[in-house]
């Protein structure tokens, strides 16, 4: 059986909003992801490991830093 967090860690990723900043909706157009706010100042990008591996490489890219 799979280890809960690690099966959340790679279908998701928790950032603040504010690192997204233009390249929000290029993200969106890009992979299959969902972006949901999460508190006040995060959101979490949602998506099957698949996409949130590219998603990963696409932020980092683009000088995202992933925690």
């Amino acid at each position: 059986m799979p280890d809960p967090a690690r099966l959340r860690d790679s279908t998701q990723i928790v950032l603040p909003c504010d690192a997204l900043g233009e390249i929000r909706r290029e993200l969106e157009r890009q992979f299959m992801v969902s972006i949901v706010p999460l508190k006040e100042e995060y959101c979490r990008i949602v998506g099957s490991p698949v996409e949130i591996k590219q998603a990963s490489k696409f932020l980092g890219r683009h000088g995202v830093s992933l925690p």
